[in-house]
């Protein structure tokens, strides 16, 4: 009895110092690094949906006081449906394709909210209005938000791809997340595009 209860205590020790080593030579790391580019993804999508919840009140605000812009109000409504039009999830970074689509979607309302932002320096009323004002600030710190959320992704993304790349990583990659592919990235599509638009009204 003596014996089979020694035999266990060494059998348990020996998997205890099996999982320690295991633990600490990264096996785990590839499903962690995963689990923290879809959640730096969800934040990416979490700010673009923000800018486009504030579009609308935007657009109202601006046609109160120059209707005659109205090629550039229906280029910024159109540019919103398309850009919420595109339904993105974590499977989406499974998909270049589809992932690419959204961000030439997001570009394209970048641009006409540029242009919308253009519109307002004809109309001073317009740029002192305090709802205008308030939305401008809201949209501004948006695009911040965003900024920030991309690079964070894209640092995620980073250290996902290095990981099951290099050593142990790749190792493990091979014996035991083979179906975890490389992932997509965001890519510049414009010049300085990893800064946040400007959106002053001033």
């Amino acid at each position: 009895m003596q014996r089979q209860h020694s035999r266990f205590t060494w059998q348990l020790a020996a998997v205890l110092f099996m999982s320690w080593l295991l633990t600490g030579c990264g096996i785990n790391n590839i499903p962690q690094y995963d689990e923290q580019v879809k959640a730096a993804w969800s934040q990416v999508e979490n700010q673009y949906q923000r800018r486009a919840d504030l579009i609308p009140n935007l657009v109202e605000t601006v046609k109160g006081f120059a209707r005659q812009e109205q090629e550039t109000l229906t280029a910024v409504v159109e540019a919103r449906a398309k850009a919420t039009s595109i339904q993105v999830d974590a499977s989406t970074l499974d998909n270049p394709e589809q992932l690419q689509q959204f961000q030439q979607a997001q570009n394209q309302l970048t641009g006409a909210l540029s242009r919308l932002m253009m519109v307002s320096e004809r109309y001073p009323e317009l740029k002192s209005n305090q709802n205008f004002l308030a939305l401008q600030s809201q949209l501004e710190g948006t695009e911040n938000r965003i900024a920030v959320a991309r690079r964070d992704f894209i640092a995620a993304v980073e250290r996902y791809n290095t990981e099951i790349r290099t050593f142990p990583g790749r190792i493990w990659h091979t014996l035991m997340y083979s179906d975890m592919p490389l992932r997509e990235n965001f890519e510049a599509t414009a010049e300085n595009a990893e800064q946040a638009p400007q959106v002053q009204f001033q």
